[in-house]
């Protein structure tokens, strides 16, 4: 539990920092050394350097003691959180939007054709899940799965190294042919109608994703606290459905003995 808390301290550390000022592209999972050069060159909109912020060491620990004992290369662990800070950055992003495209009668209202066996129109996202069929469910779970493993680096893609062991934290490789050839693009540009940008674009870029995925999981948890708890972000207030007497995480707290991930 002290591990996930000081992981996800971490990753929220230095929230809200701007566009990445022009600066050299730094070794990004070398050590705490590297950590604290990334983050002071990242300045916010007006310039200013908000400098490296780490009250809880997080940056300085050693995940189950891989790098003492030599079977991680020094900085396995700065680079595993940052690798999980920007993953869950993405999906927090996706979260987000998913949420509020469900919340549209465009998607949440009636359709032609059902979308899924046992669609119910008017409900919330949370609903939404709720009623989708056990087997739509695992065909879910077993992509996002295989998407995770090709990220992982299973097959040995060319030119891939591990996020611990001195890979770019975030980089997800080529899938195109994977899947016994069935994946005819990748994840990343899956199709080329964008130019090729240079190495300072690409850092920026990176950066202003980082902060992004910070947004959006402040974004996603006030969407849910609202919800939950109508007031608990007045802005929000009166704006999104109000999530009915369900408990979303019944299956772990086990206080109605019915499964809502199920």
């Amino acid at each position: 539990m002290q591990t996930t808390v000081l992981a996800l301290a971490l990753g929220s550390a230095a929230a809200f920092v701007g566009p990445a000022a022009q600066a050299p592209a730094t070794a990004v999972n070398a050590g705490q050394g590297d950590l604290v050069a990334l983050a002071e060159a990242n300045g916010d909109q007006l310039g200013r350097n908000l400098g490296f912020w780490d009250p809880l060491g997080a940056s300085s620990l050693d995940f189950f003691g891989l790098e003492q004992s030599g079977r991680l290369p020094s900085g396995a662990t700065v680079g595993y959180l940052r690798h999980a800070e920007i993953k869950h950055g993405r999906v927090a992003m996706a979260a987000f939007l998913g949420f509020i495209a469900g919340c549209t009668p465009l998607v949440s209202g009636e359709h032609a054709v059902a979308p899924y066996r046992g669609y119910v129109a008017g409900v919330t996202p949370q609903e939404q899940w709720d009623n989708i069929p056990q087997a739509g469910k695992l065909q879910i779970i077993a992509f996002v799965g295989m998407l995770e493993s090709y990220g992982e680096g299973a097959g040995n893609p060319d030119g891939y190294t591990h996020y611990t062991k001195g890979g770019l934290p975030g980089f997800y490789p080529s899938i195109k042919g994977k899947g016994a050839g069935q994946i005819t693009f990748d994840l990343y540009k899956p199709f080329p109608i964008f130019p090729e940008q240079s190495e300072a674009q690409k850092e920026r870029g990176r950066r202003v994703e980082v902060n992004n995925g910070r947004a959006a999981m402040l974004g996603i948890f006030s969407l849910l606290s609202e919800q939950k708890v109508p007031g608990a972000v007045p802005f929000l207030s009166g704006k999104i459905p109000t999530l009915p007497d369900m408990e979303i995480m019944g299956p772990f707290v086990g206080t109605d003995g019915i499964s809502h991930i199920w």
